[in-house]
């Protein structure tokens, strides 16, 4: 009965577009009027212990050092790169917002600020050679969900810590599943751009000393994934210290390589982050508030009963689930579905047989499916609102990026040797 009144509390209050964080914290308090063996200290103490982790540093470290990768030259350098990679392609511009995102999401771990960056710098020109805004503003969107799962991608982290998952092995499953989504994009760009006669006319292929100059330029930035992930994978260091080494490689790089940031642009860039990283934290303390009632009242157990009584093969729980998650994607923040949902489906994981980090990276990629859709995304009002692009118009050109998106996300589902075949080897 209580958790009924706290779901429908909360229902409430997400369509009177109550800010997410605040519409977990009351909807929480109100269990704490149906039970009075708890005082409502216990829900600050939650919140505050949902937050008091060490890993959880991580996502604040790997997030300032995304930001300053706009700040430092970095992206402009990687740009660069994918540029010259992609220009004999059949819609070069549209396969350089693939690349790059990427690319970058090996840098920011942020598919947020991955699709605002690439909204403010490819879009407009996309748009001056001949694209449609509203698929150019789709694209970035779409192409922006490759992020998370990259490492060091902050929804990967989440995930580890909630789940209590190995975060190395994580930033390992990320690799091979991020590539097949840029390959599958790539691939749609191509007889897009084919079938519109988008840049297909017969261009200069890049020379040997165009490629390696680009190189050059973005070897430095294209190094830190490599770097965290090998020194996580060799126990150099953790997942945190990891975050750590990023943040002074991106100012290493800013300040002493390219010498392009100045201490005006670093006090902007840290001062982002701030606003950027709050705004998280308060979303995980609410969301482990809540994840606490929800444990408290065995709703992870008595879902795992219900769904090995009536789902008996791993097949169809991964179709069930795929269901669930798209449906609550639609209403629900990405972030707030991993602090709430993993621990749920981490007990009916053991029912099935399933590897949790296989799980994960499908999971990550059904709930980042969600922010592309009405009437709560995330990512799709970010990419409007800085291209100014109507949302019918996005929801109208979305339509075959999210039956992409789909395919990959069964894709990684029914063949688990793309997300464990890199941990695996490395294990």
């Amino acid at each position: 009965m209580e958790i009924a009144v706290i779901l429908c509390v909360l229902i409430v209050l997400f369509l009177l577009n109550v800010p997410i964080a605040f519409a977990l914290i009351i909807s929480t308090s109100v269990y704490f009027l149906f039970d009075e063996s708890f005082s409502s200290t216990v829900l600050i103490q939650r919140m505050v212990g949902g937050i008091e982790s060490v890993p959880l540093l991580a996502i604040i470290f790997f997030m300032t050092a995304g930001v300053l990768m706009n700040y430092t030259g970095i992206t402009s350098r990687v740009l660069r790169f994918a540029e010259v990679i992609t220009r004999p392609l059949p819609g070069s511009l549209a396969q350089v917002n693939v690349v790059l995102s990427t690319l970058m999401g090996g840098l920011s771990g942020s598919n947020i600020a991955d699709a605002a960056m690439q909204s403010k710098i490819l879009v407009p020109e996309m748009v001056k050679k001949g694209y449609d805004k509203s698929y150019a503003t789709v694209l970035t969107a779409a192409t922006s969900l490759i992020t998370p799962i990259i490492p060091p991608g902050i929804a990967l982290i989440m995930y580890g810590y909630v789940g209590n998952v190995s975060i190395g092995k994580l930033f390992l499953a990320g690799v091979l599943p991020g590539i097949v989504l840029c390959l599958i994009f790539m691939i749609y760009v191509h007889f897009h751009a084919k079938k519109n006669n988008l840049e297909t006319e017969n261009k200069k292929k890049f020379t040997a000393k165009e490629f390696f100059f680009s190189l050059k330029d973005a070897l430095l930035a294209l190094l830190l994934p490599i770097i965290i992930i090998g020194g996580i994978r060799f126990g150099a260091f953790s997942a945190t210290e990891a975050g750590a080494i990023a943040v002074f490689y991106a100012l290493f790089l800013g300040l002493v390589v390219y010498r392009e940031m100045k201490l005006k642009q670093l006090i902007s860039a840290l001062v982002e982050t701030v606003h950027t990283a709050a705004s998280i934290l308060i979303i995980i303390a609410a969301g482990s508030a809540f994840a606490w009632v929800l444990t408290l009242e065995q709703v992870p157990q008595q879902m795992t009963v219900f769904m090995a009584d009536y789902i008996s093969s791993p097949i169809m729980f991964f179709i069930i689930v795929l269901i669930f998650l798209l449906i609550v994607g639609m209403f629900v923040e990405g972030n707030v579905s991993i602090i709430i949902l993993t621990p749920l489906f981490m007990p009916m994981l053991q029912q099935y047989g399933i590897d949790p980090v296989h799980f994960g990276i499908f999971f990550i990629v059904c709930i980042s499916i969600g922010t592309l859709t009405p009437p709560l995304g995330t990512i799709m009002f970010t990419t409007c609102s800085i291209t100014g692009t109507k949302v019918e118009d996005f929801i109208k050109h979305s339509i075959p990026f999210l039956i992409v998106l789909i395919i990959a996300a069964m894709l990684i589902a029914f063949v688990p040797g793309i997300s464990l075949w890199i941990p695996t080897i490395f294990s």
